[in-house]
């Protein structure tokens, strides 16, 4: 049994294979929607959600693990081990890093790092994956955190969204507001930048829009010779094969996955949205 856990929020939404290989901790927000609470990921399933989400007129709200449930669900995580490194979606997204630099406060005894990804999505998912097989490979948890933090960087996240519709419901907008205007007739090419959802392009098309992704891809990975990838998709899984089958052929990553965004962070893009989530690791 390992000496150190890892925790990351439900918006990761990892594979599961993946979640149960390396024993990662998930602990899930909460969806506000119609008078009931629901866990991320627990009381509903991301295809359960976005049906509902394209036949309902309420946006559900999101909201994060409050400090108590954090430190309970902590001080559980550290029955089994000596350490917990928790890595969590963006401040600046969630209120999440917040509940767990408090849910620290109220724990003693208990050693916990917690780092701040700048992400989420695939983008988070990439660094806990790193961090789970330093963990796998005996390392500290100060190390381990010290790896994540050092990953920070190297992942990104780029999507495209069929409208901004949701983001500025959500107030997850970022430095998008700008492109409110025209959003009838754009297909936003959005990106998470220090930890915020910013525009990349406005593209008139959704194919255009993709093509315009995958060019930004290609310059920034250039020469890079470890590369792991995820599609990330809202109830978009055809759309989402068929990019992943162009990043096979076109950027031969040493991962390739197809995953789907979860509930929490769909409520804030919309049904439809596609992306890419890499890291590069040398």
């Amino acid at each position: 049994m390992s000496n150190v856990a890892i925790v990351v929020d439900s918006t990761a939404y990892i594979p599961e294979d993946l979640i149960n290989k390396y024993n990662i901790h998930v602990i899930p927000l909460t969806l506000d929607w119609e008078g009931e609470s629901l866990l991320d990921g627990v009381d509903i399933t991301p295809e359960q959600f976005y049906k509902r989400l394209q036949s309902t007129s309420e946006i559900p709200t999101t909201s994060q693990p409050s400090a108590g449930a954090f430190a309970d669900f902590l001080k559980k995580v550290s029955e089994e081990v000596d350490s917990i490194v928790a890595i969590l979606i963006s401040d600046h997204l969630s209120g999440t890093l917040d509940s767990a630099r408090s849910a620290v406060e109220l724990l003693d005894n208990i050693q916990i790092e917690i780092v701040d990804s700048l992400s989420t999505s695939m983008g988070l998912g990439w660094i806990v994956l790193a961090a789970a097989r330093a963990v796998e490979q005996g390392k500290s948890a100060e190390d381990v955190a010290q790896l994540a933090r050092d990953l920070v960087s190297k992942s990104r996240m780029i999507f495209v969204v069929d409208t901004l519709e949701y983001l500025h419901k959500g107030g997850r907008i970022g430095g998008a507001q700008r492109l409110m205007g025209s959003m009838l007739s754009i297909k936003p090419l959005l990106h998470l930048e220090d930890g915020r959802i910013e525009p990349l392009a406005s593209v008139r098309t959704k194919k255009k829009a993709v093509e315009q992704m995958l060019n930004v891809i290609e310059e920034e990975i250039k020469n890079k010779k470890t590369v792991r990838m995820a599609t990330v998709n809202a109830l978009a899984p055809e759309a989402a094969k068929e990019l992943g089958e162009i990043l096979q052929a076109r950027f031969k990553p040493t991962v390739l996955l197809q995953t789907e965004i979860s509930p929490a962070i769909g409520t804030h893009v919309g049904p439809g949205t596609i992306g890419v989530a890499y890291i590069v690791e040398d």
